[in-house]
């Protein structure tokens, strides 16, 4: 039987105490950086999107970074099933962060419409019984959560008081992630789409908390490399209220996490100085800062997001492009009938230590 929340167990150990105060010093690192951004867009719609492949491939669900970047869900444009899945895990992550920007809560009204982008169907709250957590290679039954409408309704109402009321535990924000997102997916409310939405709410509660500003604190990475232990300590919370191995795990993926984007957004920052001097020093009357901007938010950008971006005709954008590339800024690459021009300096970091 799955319990209410607040648990009972003292999850501040001395171990714990220790990891957090390293995870809080990377995470404040990881927010000032943000700040020297120059437009929050370029990091949302970037790291969103490397997010989302890489979420979405833990759910074996696989798509290569350049289709990722290739794909666009204003024009409906994928290049396979798997990469509209990735586009729509990343609008329901932007979806989430916009709302809880707005209520500064996180409800399960926000949880049902993050799933229903993410899935495109509203089914809600699972109704039926037979939901069973099964061993990939065995097809073992590992878990089998509740079952009862009623009972995901209580607990579900439970974990959002939870989220959003401080009161009952005044454990560290760190630590409630760490037990909001073992209590979410040992619920597994939705029939699909279970650990995407988790993953999710993670990032949304520390921009909720104030931790972060922006959602680009993204775990999935670290989970991919780490997922047998995922897997492993989920269940053994389960089983032997292991707490403190978990709240462990997730501490120290918040902070390796952390660390690795303070060096990718450094770089992102560093490369966008570098495409400033040059295209100011060489091709002055083309420069802008929503050029700059455009160039970073899409590492594979096209001739029509330069006209909508810059509010400029097509044949000023075909012409703004051709002398990019012939700076060397963007190099010209032809998908299907779509021509692109990449960004290939943008493109190496973002896939840099990328699954």
């Amino acid at each position: 039987m799955q319990q209410l929340l607040p648990i009972t167990k003292e999850l501040e150990t001395v171990q714990v105490l220790k990891k957090l105060a390293q995870t809080h010093r990377a995470l404040a690192e990881l927010k000032g950086l943000v700040t020297s951004i120059p437009n929050e867009n370029i990091l949302i719609e970037t790291l969103t999107l490397r997010e989302a492949k890489e979420s979405s491939a833990i759910e074996n669900i696989i798509s290569t970074m350049d289709e990722v970047y290739q794909g666009n869900l204003l024009d409906n444009q994928f290049s396979s099933p798997n990469t509209k899945e990735v586009h729509q895990y990343a609008a329901a992550l932007k979806k989430g962060f916009a709302l809880v920007k707005k209520n500064g809560l996180l409800t399960n009204n926000i949880i049902l419409q993050i799933q229903e982008t993410l899935e495109e169907n509203n089914a809600g709250f699972r109704k039926l019984p037979g939901t069973k957590l099964l061993n990939d290679k065995t097809g073992a039954v590992i878990y089998t959560p509740p079952q009862e409408y009623e009972t995901i309704i209580n607990l579900m109402q439970n974990l959002e008081q939870y989220i959003n009321n401080d009161e009952p535990d005044r454990s560290d924000p760190l630590i409630k992630m760490a037990v909001i997102h073992h209590q979410f997916e040992s619920i597994h409310p939705f029939y699909d789409g279970n650990g995407r939405t988790g993953r999710i709410i993670n990032i949304l509660y520390l921009v909720q908390k104030g931790l972060l500003n922006l959602p680009i604190l993204y775990l999935s990475n670290y989970i991919i490399k780490n997922k047998t232990a995922y897997y492993k300590l989920l269940q053994e919370v389960r089983e032997k209220e292991n707490w403190e191995d978990w709240v462990m795990y997730m501490l120290t993926g918040v902070e390796e996490t952390a660390t690795q984007s303070i060096i990718l957004i450094t770089g992102i920052k560093n490369l966008m100085q570098q495409y400033k001097v040059s295209i100011r020093t060489h091709l002055p009357k083309l420069y802008s800062q929503d050029l700059i901007n455009n160039l970073f938010k899409y590492p594979y950008t096209k001739i029509e997001f330069i006209e909508r971006d810059l509010q400029v005709s097509r044949k000023t954008a075909v012409r703004y492009l051709e002398q990019l590339q012939g700076l060397g800024v963007v190099k010209k690459r032809k998908v299907g009938r779509n021509n692109f021009y990449v960004n290939e300096e943008l493109y190496k970091l973002l896939s840099l230590n990328a699954f």
